[in-house]
């Protein structure tokens, strides 16, 4: 989806507060917004989604400028900041819910996450196959307003800590020149 040079990307891997943090950081991402999608429920509510039964993903929609980030450079630091080859789960996390997804809005999105996967599977990236899956994006459902920049107004709380600042420390480290100028600290 494109408005006023802005284009969108939806990618789900574990945890939305966890992906969330991660892409807030980055030049060029206007807004990132957690929710839910890829399920059948309509206008679900997290209480339904912990359940695993809605077929919906904890994901995130983010608005971004491709002439500052690519949507390839956007999938790089997805796969570098979740492990894309676990079975729905991402650390102490389980359930469908907590998959690693790609959702694209058109076939060049697909084609670009089919060849960056194709790329890091030749590469043997991993030590295990990749299991994110790659889905056209149907209705996406904003999360509850609690959920919306949770770690910004949480980054003190015992998950912040211990599972979020490590995915952060190493965007930090890894993607240090992808970062927007007051976020880098």
């Amino acid at each position: 989806m494109k408005e006023n040079n802005i284009e969108t990307a939806v990618f789900a891997g574990g945890c939305f507060w966890c992906t969330e943090a991660v892409f807030q950081r980055l030049e060029g991402v206007h807004q990132v917004v957690s929710g839910y999608t890829g399920g059948t429920i309509k206008n679900p509510a997290y209480r339904e989604i912990t359940t695993g039964r809605t077929g919906h993903a904890e994901a995130i929609k983010i608005e971004y400028d491709p002439n500052l980030i690519s949507y390839k450079e956007l999938l790089e630091i997805f796969f570098a900041t979740h492990d894309p080859t676990t079975l729905n789960s991402q650390g102490a996390d389980h359930g469908t819910q907590y998959r690693s997804a790609i959702f694209y809005v058109d076939e060049k999105q697909q084609q670009i996450a089919e060849e960056v996967i194709g790329i890091l599977e030749d590469e043997s990236i991993f030590d295990n196959p990749i299991v994110t899956e790659i889905a056209a994006l149907g209705a996406f459902y904003n999360a509850e307003e609690y959920h919306q920049d949770y770690y910004n107004q949480n980054s003190s709380q015992g998950y912040c800590q211990f599972v979020i600042n490590p995915k952060l420390n190493k965007l930090n480290t890894t993607f240090k020149n992808k970062l927007k100028k007051e976020k880098q600290n």
